[in-house]
């Protein structure tokens, strides 16, 4: 009979602790839908949401531009040694050969080829004057990064490089990170890595030597500019708590900035060289050669728009929401009843979408009773059921405003009201409760059940 009990109770104990542990990120979508419909008081009507398109593989869509234009190898031919082995000099370069040549586009073709395709850059046969190289990338269109940008250096991972990045389609840049074999010397920095960042210096700019040092031919190939990493200092080292991470993003514009881009540059300021002093009697050994440049991203649509399409080489956004530019930046022609604002991921999992709406979709007549006497006045449609609907489950009343709950405010109700309080969403006073799992009639019936065991278990 004890024996029985104890696995009826067992059995509980783990239904109650499973319904207990339904956490949000189960529930956290990829916000890949910016509307549905669904059924109200009122009949069907349209529930619209935050949306983004789906990340992938951007170096698909982007424009190379090399400086000097002339660095690339192979014109005139060259042959090159291999850098651990100064005698090893079976390496040709020739760019009116196709098997022999290494043009920029072979950064970026389809890896696992063999032999490998990789660009390369002419040797350092002008030493001791540096061996400078500018790679632009270039998208025309702002681009949120989502994963590392990853590169990969088939001779060897430079001595010195700068990353850098521009907002305004290359007419200024700022660095995103140095890399070099020693950071002090070469920038007067100390050298830091990633993991000494905080939530708080999470947008300083850092040198590292943690991707030039040592030289390892076979092994020590790529160089990264860690994205995930700087998201887990607010989503938590797996990325679970992404909620934390989307109100970031959503109330802190430099940090939104800062995963955001038009173009790309790789400065590469010194090839590698082994660890040695440099043989200027074979120059030959030291160049630059990259096989393959990895940056995943998305279309900047500002949560209007959930695909972006790629026509006549450009990229734009299809945006929704009554919204349009490259980016859904400004409402449409007729739909600015009010000042355009981005989408929200908050409140989780829906987000806010911020539609823009009609100027005026047809006048309302209300009667407004003055001490004169009774008169008409024309007052412009605030909201429906359909495009204009109430958010947040806010009441359309009369068509002319929403009546919000409590802690939502806005023409809508798409803004917290919280948000413009002390302390903000967070708050003790916000008004919203944490984010703790919602108790559910089965998690109630199971605990129930649990007391009641418990109970004929004492009276035994």
């Amino acid at each position: 009979m004890r024996f029985q009990f104890a696995l009826t109770l067992q059995a509980l104990w783990t239904a109650v602790c499973q319904a207990a542990m339904q956490h949000y990120p189960a529930a956290w979508g990829h916000y890949d839908v910016c509307k549905s419909q669904v059924y109200s008081d009122e009949g069907l009507t349209w529930d619209y949401m935050a949306c983004q398109p789906e990340a992938a593989d951007m170096t698909q869509y982007l424009k190379v531009t090399l400086d000097p234009p002339n660095i690339t190898c192979g014109d005139p031919p060259e042959t090159y040694c291999a850098l651990e082995n100064p005698y090893m000099c079976n390496n040709e370069c020739d760019a009116t050969t196709e098997e022999l040549a290494h043009p920029p586009e072979l950064m970026f073709d389809i890896e696992g080829r063999n032999p490998t395709t990789f660009w390369q850059s002419t040797s350092w046969k002008k030493y001791p004057k540096a061996l400078l190289v500018n790679i632009t990338l270039s998208w025309n269109k702002t681009i949120e990064l989502t994963d590392d940008i990853v590169l990969t250096f088939e001779s060897g991972r430079p001595e010195q490089m700068v990353l850098e990045k521009s907002l305004d389609y290359g007419r200024s840049w700022q660095p995103y990170q140095f890399y070099a074999t020693d950071c002090l010397d070469a920038f007067t920095m100390e050298p830091k890595t990633v993991h000494d960042l905080t939530q708080h210096t999470l947008l300083d700019i850092i040198c590292t030597e943690d991707y030039s040092r040592g030289y390892v031919w076979k092994y020590d190939k790529t160089v990264r500019f860690e994205i995930k990493d700087r998201f887990a200092l607010f989503a938590g080292p797996r990325l679970h708590n992404m909620a934390s991470l989307y109100g970031q993003l959503d109330t802190t514009k430099n940090l939104r900035d800062f995963f955001t881009i038009t173009d790309l540059r790789i400065r590469l300021l010194r090839p590698a060289t082994g660890a040695t002093m440099v043989d200027e009697n074979n120059l030959s050994r030291y160049f630059y050669a990259i096989s393959d440049i990895k940056v995943q991203g998305r279309c900047k649509c500002n949560l209007h728009a959930n695909s972006c399409v790629f026509d006549k080489e450009k990229l734009s956004c299809e945006c929704e929401h009554n919204t349009t530019g490259p980016d859904c930046g400004r409402c449409k022609r007729n739909y600015q009843g009010r000042a355009w604002s981005a989408g929200s991921y908050l409140p989780i999992p829906k987000g806010t979408a911020n539609t823009c709406i009609p100027n005026n979709i047809g006048p309302v007549i209300r009667p407004n009773v003055s001490s004169l006497g009774v008169a008409n006045r024309k007052e412009a449609r605030v909201c429906d059921n359909e495009l204009l609907r109430c958010q947040n489950g806010g009441v359309c009343v009369n068509n002319v405003r929403c009546n919000c709950p409590s802690t939502y405010t806005g023409v809508l109700c798409e803004k917290s009201r919280c948000e413009s309080e002390l302390g903000g969403c967070g708050g003790a006073d916000s008004g919203h409760a944490p984010m703790t799992p919602p108790s559910s009639p089965r998690l109630l019936l199971l605990l129930l059940l649990l007391g009641s065991a418990l109970l004929r278990a004492a009276s035994c």
